[in-house]
């Protein structure tokens, strides 16, 4: 029997989703209790490493797995099912690989994917558009760079390399760096109320060399954003979106199984399980049919965005509108269902839910912290203009 290559990314991709399943079920079992502790994600990480899950994107020759990127955002909702915080570090992983690609010459892109494959590399993101002062960098006597402070990372201090946007000049410029290099600073003030493992801390560049070969493309001609480069937004909106309804699936489950063991009839219903009671089958009927609902839209946009990044160079500003388009249609969607999910999830499980041990607060808490990220309705208003005006959504860092 000869085995085809789609037979053989077929079974890769199963392979793949089997081992984050493994690990969302061994990350649930000890959410609650990580969550409280608020400890950097290094124990995570390695374990994602273990399970060959960070390579994943990358092409099989190298010891990847090959998947595409729509593929590798569904490890991201597999690992939501099991911690969202974890979800999204890994979620924004895979976008950050993906960079080179777009931005880097041939030689960059397949010199890092190869180096991802064989390292395990991780990577963490100084990416955020908005806060503090900013990144610069700067050339000085053939030298460069880089100063400032964000806000906000992913990351940024368990990471192996790190994504960076900085300004140069007048322009937008990508770097790979590596996290060991003399000027970085994660600053470890990360303490929110959710996505509380995420390393999303502020960070400082003082006087940090960078190498001309750690400046995707060419440095002095920096992106001018086809619209096939303005897709390195979407590659995060889509990770989003995947962790969003992969949080809202692992705690409906969580909260079935709970509800299964330990829920008790309310005293008038004249039951005796509380798993018979109409009122509860009627709320988990709406909440499962919500998120399967959900669930499709991302993997709708999954398959947009895929389709768009095959098309490559030669991808039209309407088509990269219709992808941004299907991602936050996604987006909109997934962000109102995972939360109304996280929110109504202890009307299945009753009081003694709330109990702090049990932790099942983290999921509306994570859902919470990540979903004001860019604000929905913004999402909300670029699908109406798209539809009725036929205006393309404003290419940015988050749209």
């Amino acid at each position: 029997m000869t085995i085809t290559n789609d037979t053989r990314s077929t079974d890769l991709f199963a392979d793949a989703l089997t081992r984050a399943d493994i690990v969302a079920s061994e990350l649930r079992a000890t959410a609650a209790e990580r969550d409280r502790a608020n400890a950097d994600p290094t124990a995570e990480i390695a374990l994602l490493r273990e399970h060959d899950l960070l390579q994943v994107g990358e092409p099989v020759e190298y010891g990847g797995s090959g998947l595409d990127y729509a593929q590798s955002q569904q490890i991201t909702r597999h690992i939501a099912r099991g911690d969202t915080s974890i979800a999204h570090l890994i979620g924004y992983h895979y976008a950050q690989q993906r960079i080179p690609h777009l931005f880097g010459t041939p030689d960059q892109a397949g010199a890092l994917s190869r180096r991802n494959a064989e390292e395990k590399l991780f990577w963490g993101g100084v990416q955020n558009p908005r806060g503090a002062d900013g990144l610069v960098l700067t050339r000085v006597d053939g030298e460069y760079r880089l100063n400032g402070r964000r806000t906000f990372a992913s990351g940024a201090s368990v990471a192996d390399r790190l994504s960076v946007t900085a300004a140069y000049g007048d322009a937008l410029v990508f770097l790979t760096l590596p996290t060991d290099r003399a000027g970085f600073a994660p600053q470890g003030d990360w303490d929110n109320i959710g996505q509380r493992l995420t390393d999303s801390g502020g960070v400082v560049f003082e006087d940090a060399v960078v190498h001309a070969s750690e400046i995707l493309g060419d440095p002095d001609s920096p992106p001018t954003f086809t619209p096939y480069e303005t897709l390195v937004t979407p590659h995060w909106q889509l990770a989003f979106v995947n962790f969003y309804i992969g949080t809202a699936e692992g705690a409906l489950d969580e909260a079935l199984d709970w509800t299964r063991l330990n829920a008790s009839a309310w005293e008038t219903s004249g039951l005796d399980r509380a798993g018979d009671d109409p009122y509860i089958l009627e709320l988990v009927g709406a909440l499962r049919a919500e998120i399967t609902g959900a669930a499709l839209l991302a993997d709708r946009a999954g398959d947009a965005l895929q389709a768009a990044l095959d098309f490559g160079d030669t991808l039209s500003a309407e088509q990269r509108a219709d992808t941004a388009i299907a991602i936050a249609e996604a987006k909109y969607v997934t962000t109102k269902v995972s939360l109304e999910a996280a929110s109504r999830l202890f009307e299945i499980q009753g009081a003694r839910a709330t109990t702090s041990a049990y932790g099942f607060d983290r999921h509306w808490r994570n859902l919470r912290t990540h979903t004001v990220h860019d604000p929905v309705a913004y999402k909300a208003r670029e699908i109406g203009d798209w539809v009725l005006n036929t205006r393309a959504p404003q290419f940015t860092l988050y749209s």
